[in-house]
């Protein structure tokens, strides 16, 4: 086997294994997004009953609660839905006699049973995982505008100046978008190598 070969192997299993985490994580925000919608009680909240009129959150914070879930839920779902479609893709079955083979780029990969010869356009595989992983941080941040909501409704709102509200809210805006932009970093320059 060739040094390219080889290379272009480890790129292979490489791209498989980004997208596996992809779906994973896609997963696990999912899960935490029925959980939440099924397990929110929103007519409970913790505010003090002295500063119930003021801070009470009123039926557009409740309804943008449930409307920026769906939006999450949908991007994680389209997230997911195209790293499925890249690694059904690229991963190939093998019968007794025959070699599928896929778009440019031949690669062998050799297994236990038999070699593959997979033919993978590397342009196109990038530019989808490029695709599933904008569609997660887009999933993440409509997530972290469902838990601000979320968090007004339970806390009061952020009008109301609620020293609790504002230390719930502020490691969501802090923590999760420099984390998203250091994984929008990490991607573009995956992405341009």
């Amino acid at each position: 086997m060739s040094d390219v070969s080889r290379r272009k192997l480890t790129t292979t299993r490489i791209h498989i294994m980004a997208l596996d985490g992809i779906v994973n994580v896609n997963s696990l925000f999912t899960l935490a997004l029925f959980l939440g919608l099924t397990s929110s009680n929103t007519n409970n909240p913790l505010i003090d009953s002295d500063d119930e009129g003021a801070c009470i959150a009123g039926p557009s914070i409740s309804e943008g609660l449930i409307a920026y879930h769906v939006y999450s839920f949908s991007s994680f779902l389209f997230s997911s839905l195209i790293a499925l479609a890249l690694k059904q893709v690229i991963s190939i079955s093998k019968g007794d006699d025959e070699v599928h083979a896929l778009a440019t780029n031949g690669i062998r990969l050799r297994n236990d049973t038999a070699n593959f010869i997979v033919k993978v356009n590397t342009l196109v595989l990038r530019l989808g995982i490029l695709i599933s992983a904008f569609g997660s941080v887009f999933g993440c941040g409509f997530l972290v505008m469902a838990l601000m909501n979320f968090v007004q409704i339970k806390l009061g709102t952020l009008a109301c100046g609620s020293h609790y509200t504002f230390a719930a809210i502020a490691p969501l805006l802090v923590l999760v978008p420099t984390a998203l932009l250091i994984y929008i970093i990490l991607v573009l320059y995956a992405f341009t190598r």
